[in-house]
């Protein structure tokens, strides 16, 4: 069994041959030139590779607008988050609508061109709203939304260079690629886990809970931009190595990185991650705890409760819910509210504030949290960073 994309097709905007070299010298030599955010950038390859299938480019007005007010596109695909990219006002005028667009990353490469369809003005305050549930400037999403520019372009895109990665070469498998590999492997049912931490023991029983049920589980961490505070993507990716390495099965699991910018949207965000994973070939999605949240701007199942509002046929991938989990003391093994019938007394469970503030005291987590080899490893990096912030600065030497 083969998934089909969201909306039917893989999309793919990369062009090659002859067509690439004679666009690439118009952007180069011609055509207006708009430097792109890091944001935009991810977007820029996860559009071209059809992660983000069925968008071809960036959103025009009536996408946007459908999108933020209905959780769909014009079309009623449903699309939860707004992908766009934008100009400041006065930039914004040296484009018109119908001529081409140069796209460049802030070392000046020319990355793809902008088939400018529309441009337009949009509330920003209304998509904080409508699309984060909150106005306030101190959720990451909404901080850089303030700080994005006045002015939306809309259009397809023509990918010429995709941007280059030093990092994690082996594990930037794109839509195509997991696809074909699914399907050298007969794994016709794949679970998709979407994660900005390391795994520690309850991202791993609900993860097995998950395989009991599947051929195979697709571990596919977000390393694009996240918010300060975040473990960096290289920590976390050590981590899970070790952990499939010693305690998965290596016949059933395959890691793969998602080049994307965390938006912290929550409830809507967990749609688009599903969305996205069926994309790269995932039958199944799991939706744990406050998905995608930060702070407390969600509830701990509004993520849960948002898959309600769809048909499961239009989503057309299989959502797991998963309760809160920890390890329980009186059970001797991980559990959740669902299965375990004891008080909370009995309950571990230890905060990303709190692993935080051990691993900063030097401590090392206890094995009912996370696994001893993973513990190691983050306890070397905060060790680190905490005799790098304690060496003097230059002016004080």
């Amino acid at each position: 069994m083969t998934i089909e994309a969201h909306g039917g097709r893989l999309i793919d905007r990369i062009i090659h041959g002859a067509a690439r070299v004679e666009l690439l010298d118009r952007a180069t030599n011609e055509m207006k030139k708009l430097r792109l955010t890091a944001q935009e950038i991810y977007d820029i390859e996860l559009i071209a590779t059809g992660a983000f299938s069925p968008l071809e480019g960036f959103m025009c007005k009536a996408d946007y607008n459908s999108v933020v007010d209905t959780m769909r596109l014009e079309s009623g695909v449903v699309w939860t988050l707004p992908v766009v990219i934008t100009a400041g006002a006065e930039e914004s005028k040296g484009f018109k609508e119908g001529e081409d667009v140069a796209l460049e990353d802030e070392s000046g490469t020319i990355l793809a061109v902008l088939h400018l369809e529309e441009k337009y003005s949009y509330d920003k305050e209304k998509e904080a709203l409508e699309v984060y549930g909150t106005r306030e400037d101190k959720h990451p999403g909404v901080s850089r939304l303030y700080d994005s520019g006045d002015m939306l372009l809309g259009g397809k895109i023509s990918v010429l260079n995709r941007p280059k990665h030093k990092d994690f070469i082996k594990y930037r498998l794109d839509p195509a690629d997991t696809r074909e590999m699914f399907r050298k492997k007969g794994w016709k049912r794949v679970v998709g886990f979407q994660t900005r931490n390391p795994v520690h023991r309850a991202h791993e029983y609900i993860q097995k809970c998950a395989l009991e049920t599947v051929d195979a589980m697709l571990l596919h961490p977000l390393v694009g931009e996240t918010k300060a505070g975040d473990i960096p993507a290289h920590i976390r990716m050590a981590c899970y190595e070790v952990l499939l390495e010693n305690y998965y099965p290596k016949d059933r699991v395959a890691l793969s990185v998602f080049p994307a910018a965390m938006r912290y949207a929550g409830p809507k965000e967990a749609i688009f991650h599903a969305l996205v994973r069926k994309n790269f070939g995932c039958t199944h999605f799991i939706v744990g705890r406050d998905h995608a949240g930060v702070g407390s701007y969600y509830g701990s199942f509004d993520a849960h409760y948002i898959f309600d509002e769809f048909d499961i046929e239009e989503i057309g991938i299989i959502p797991l819910f998963f309760d809160y989990t920890f390890y329980c003391k009186s059970c001797y093994g991980m559990a959740s509210f669902k299965t375990c019938p004891h008080d909370s007394s009995d309950h571990v469970a230890l905060s990303g504030t709190e692993v935080r503030k051990m691993l900063g005291e030097g401590q090392a987590p206890p094995s009912s949290f996370t696994r001893p080899e993973i513990a190691k490893i983050l306890s070397e990096h905060y060790r680190c960073e905490s005799a790098y912030h304690k060496q003097p600065s230059k002016s004080n030497v």
